[in-house]
C-alpha cells in the first residue's frame, strides 16, 4: 500500500498540480446547521474553492496508485501460508469488503457535509464530526479522542509500512551482494546489518520536506509495479512445475489470518478515499471511481498472489522479484524495484510525520521550526530502522500491520461512523438492518484485529527469536 499522499495539502504545491488535495483539515466544533431536505440540498461541490479538479479516470488512477505499493509484492508469500484456492476466493471477498467500506466512508462524508455546512473533510474530521453531531450524547465528549485514534492508526500503519520497505530493500541488496537465491538473516553482511546501513540514506531522503519533489516518482513507481506484475506472470509460467490444482486449497488457521492481514494491507485505500473525493470534478461519481479503481487493485493483487505462489511454490520469497533468476533483465528489475520501494519509503513517511508535526511544533518557537522539524524527522527514521532491525520478518510484519491497523481504520471505524449518521436519518430500517450491518462489519474487524494481531505477532516473534 502506497501512503495516502493526498491526505494533507502541501502548501508549496502549485495550484494546478493534478493530484487530490484536502481543502478542509483542522480542529473545529461541529454542530448541526441543517436537517432533512435542506441538508440534502446543500451543494458542497459548489462551495469548494475553485481549482484544478480530477476527472473520474484521473481519480481512478490516483486510487490505484495509492492502494498499490510494496505490500502487493509480498502477497504471494501470504498465499503460500494460507493455501492457493482459499487465498484466491478471499482476495476477491476481502477486496469487495474493503471497497464497500471505502464507499460507506465517502457516502457518510457526503451526508454530513450538508448537516454541518462544511464542503469537504478529511478522515479525522469525519470521525470527530460523527460523534459531535451523532445521536449518542454520552459519546460526544470523546469526539476528539476518536479523531486522535484515527490519526494514531494512520501513523502506526504508515510508519510500520516504512519498516517493511526497509526490510524489502535490504533483502534485495543481500541477494544481489551474495548472488544466491537463498535469503538468510545471517551471513556477512547480515540482513540486520544491511537494514542498519539504510539509516543514513533514509534520513537524507526524509529531509525532503516538499512533497512536490517526491510525488513525480510515484508515476515511475506505478510503471515499475506493472512491469513487475507482467514479469511475475512470465517467470511463474516459465518456472512452474505443478498444476494449480495440485496445490493445497487450505493450509492452516494461523496462515489464514496471516493472509488476511497481508491481503488487506496490500489493497486498503481507505486513507485516501476522502482526499480523492474532495478533489473530484463530480464527487457524486465516487462509487464509479471505487468500482473501477478497486477492480484494478484486486486484479493486480490476484496476479501477484496467484502467479507468485504457483510459479515459485513453497520456496517463494518476498518481495516477489527475489524469485526471478539472476540474469541481466531480472537483476535490473530488482534494482529498479528496490529504488521504487526506497522512494515509496519517503512518500509513506511524509503523511504520518505531518500529522505528528502538527502537534509537536506547538512546543517550539516558530523561528526554530526548521531545525526541530529535521531533528524529529531523523529521530523517527532512527526508530523505524531500529524496529526493522529487530524484526526483519517481512510478511509477518505486513500481516501484523494489516491486522492491527486496517481492521479498525478500514472496517470498524467506517461502519461506526455510518451508524452514527444513519441512526436518526434515515433510521435503522426494517428489522434494524443498518444496525446489524454495522455489528457484522465491526465483529469481523474485531476478530481480524484481535486474532490476526495475536497470531501475526506470535509468528513474528517466533521467526525472529
Amino acid at each position: 500500500m502506497v501512503g495516502p499522499l493526498e491526505n494533507i495539502q502541501d502548501e508549496s504545491d502549485q495550484p494546478n498540480q493534478e493530484r487530490p488535495r484536502v481543502i478542509h483539515r483542522g480542529h473545529h466544533k461541529y454542530e448541526i446547521k441543517a436537517r432533512g431536505e435542506a441538508a440534502k440540498n446543500y451543494d458542497f461541490n459548489a462551495a469548494r474553492p475553485p481549482g484544478k479538479r480530477t476527472t473520474v479516470i484521473e481519480s481512478i488512477g490516483h486510487l490505484v496508485k495509492s492502494c498499490l505499493g510494496g505490500g502487493v509484492v509480498a502477497i504471494h508469500e501470504a498465499f503460500k501460508q494460507c493455501g492457493l484456492w482459499t487465498s484466491v476466493v478471499l482476495t476477491v471477498l476481502l477486496g469487495i469488503s474493503v471497497s464497500y467500506c471505502m464507499y460507506i466512508l465517502a457516502r457518510s462524508a457526503q451526508k454530513i457535509y450538508g448537516r454541518v455546512q462544511v464542503p469537504a473533510m478529511s478522515y479525522p474530521d469525519l470521525a470527530e464530526a460523527s460523534l459531535e453531531i451523532g445521536p449518542f450524547a454520552s459519546l460526544k465528549k470523546y469526539s476528539k479522542c476518536f479523531r486522535y485514534a484515527v490519526d494514531f492508526i494512520i501513523c502506526v500503519d504508515l510508519f510500520g509500512s516504512c519498516c517493511v520497505y526497509q526490510i524489502m530493500i535490504a533483502r534485495t541488496m543481500k541477494q544481489l551482494i551474495e548472488g544466491t537465491d537463498e535469503i538468510a538473516t545471517g551471513g556477512s553482511p547480515s540482513l540486520r546489518q544491511l537494514i542498519a546501513a539504510l539509516l543514513i540514506p533514509c534520513i537524507l531522503l526524509c529531509m525532503i520536506t516538499t512533497l512536490k519533489y517526491l510525488a513525480p516518482f510515484s508515476i515511475a513507481a506505478d510503471a515499475i509495479i506493472l512491469v513487475v506484475a507482467g514479469s511475475t506472470i512470465y517467470y511463474a509460467v516459465k518456472h512452474q512445475t505443478m498444476s494449480p490444482l495440485e496445490f493445497p486449497a487450505f493450509k492452516s488457521w494461523p496462515g489464514l489470518f496471516e493472509f488476511m492481514g497481508v491481503c488487506v494491507f496490500s489493497m486498503e485505500g481507505v486513507g485516501v478515499t476522502l482526499a480523492i473525493e474532495n478533489s473530484m470534478e463530480d464527487p457524486k461519481k465516487i462509487p464509479v471511481v471505487l468500482v473501477g479503481g478497486m477492480s484494478a487493485v484486486i486484479s493486480i493483487a490476484m496476479c501477484f498472489g496467484f502467479f507468485g505462489y504457483w510459479g515459485f511454490g513453497e520456496k517463494s520469497k518476498s518481495p516477489v522479484t527475489l524469485n526471478f533468476p539472476l540474469e541481466p533483465f531480472p537483476i535490473a528489475l530488482k534494482v529498479f524495484m528496490a529504488g521504487m520501494i526506497y522512494v515509496t519509503f519517503a512518500l509513506n513517511f511524509w503523511i504520518p510525520f505531518e500529522l505528528i508535526w502538527y502537534y509537536i511544533k506547538r512546543r517550539y518557537q516558530e523561528t526554530s521550526y526548521w531545525i526541530w522539524e529535521r531533528v524529529w524527522r531523523a529521530s523517527i527514521v532512527f526508530i523505524i530502522t531500529t524496529v526493522a532491525v529487530i524484526f526483519p520478518a517481512v510478511t509477518k510484519f505486513i500481516g501484523l500491520i494489516g491486522s492491527f491497523c486496517l481492521s479498525s481504520m478500514g472496517f470498524m471505524f467506517p461502519a461506526f461512523i455510518e451508524l452514527c449518521l444513519d441512526w436518526e436519518d434515515p433510521g435503522l430500517g426494517m428489522f434494524n438492518w443498518r444496525l446489524w450491518k454495522c455489528v457484522i462489519i465491526c465483529v469481523f474487524g474485531a476478530i481480524l484485529c484481535i486474532v490476526g494481531t495475536y497470531i501475526n505477532a506470535r509468528e513474528l516473534f517466533k521467526e525472529v527469536f
